[in-house]
């Protein structure tokens, strides 16, 4: 952005964030669990619209854990690290700070690590405080943080007390919770019940808001936002009398004609 603004350039900016991901008690756990994973651990969770968090309850939790350990063993097997389908981290100062993230609340699944691979398991935490490290940073690598909320009001305070993320995703299976968690929040992007699918599509704009970004491409959104929207108006050369209303000499008569003018205009383009 400093670089563009030397050249008064125009830009969109893609920044990313801790993206969150409501649970809600009305799911099934397993379908969640499929989705969620699949887009957690997708290029070894290196994505910028990855789920970063999970928010849901504790009841919602027990049933959530073994679920996403069904899915991991059904996407990678009972050994991920020999798994094809399972990426590595880009590189080792990276490594490292993501093996560093795996001390923070307690491990339910995976966690395991390997230097010379560059190798993160899968990983599951649960009894994550919000003040540790996982929680203060992108994690942008394979680890999902499991927080509980008392209900939907408690996460969506939660959310809106972070900076404004690149994505938000809500499961459930009422239409009304998926509505609440996108009226009341402020996120780039926002998918019900699914993952990153949202970006897929070139007909939706893709940016963030706030901290995570500003504009917007994707498609045609990328031609705008690249484009100068000239306004042009082409008037005709003749019919100067009326132009006299706007010359000086000024009257008190010509200014009542000029706003009746301009006031009939302005309902004539509102209603176009």
């Amino acid at each position: 952005m400093a670089a563009a603004a030397k050249h008064l350039t125009p830009i969109t900016l893609e920044l990313g964030g801790k993206n969150p991901c409501y649970v809600d008690d009305n799911c099934d756990p397993q379908t969640v669990a499929n989705r969620v994973a699949w887009f957690r651990y997708f290029n070894a969770g290196q994505t910028c619209v990855a789920p970063d968090y999970i928010l849901c309850s504790q009841e919602m939790q027990e049933q959530l854990v073994p679920a996403l350990q069904n899915a991991v063993t059904r996407f990678y097997g009972d050994n991920p690290q020999t798994s094809p389908n399972l990426g590595r981290i880009i590189n080792q100062k990276h490594f490292k700070r993501l093996q560093g993230l795996l001390g923070c609340g307690r491990v339910a699944i995976g966690g395991q690590s390997d230097e010379n691979d560059l190798y993160i398991a899968p990983t599951v935490l649960v009894d994550v405080q919000e003040t540790e490290p996982v929680m203060q940073e992108e994690i942008f690598g394979p680890i999902l943080p499991l927080l509980t909320v008392k209900n939907l009001d408690e996460a969506i305070d939660f959310i809106n007390r972070r900076e404004k993320p690149l994505a938000l995703y809500a499961f459930s299976k009422r239409s009304q919770v998926i509505k609440q968690v996108l009226a009341r929040t402020s996120s780039g992007g926002f998918c019900g019940n699914d993952g990153f699918m949202h970006m897929t599509l070139s007909s939706l704009p893709f940016g963030g808001v706030g901290a995570s970004g500003m504009g917007r491409y994707h498609g045609k959104f990328s031609f705008d936002t690249f484009s100068n929207q000239r306004a042009c108006l082409l008037r005709s050369p003749g019919m100067e009398k009326i132009n006299d209303l706007r010359y000086p000499p000024y009257s008190r008569r010509n200014l009542r004609m000029l706003l009746v003018a301009m006031q009939e205009r302005s309902c004539s383009c509102t209603l176009l």
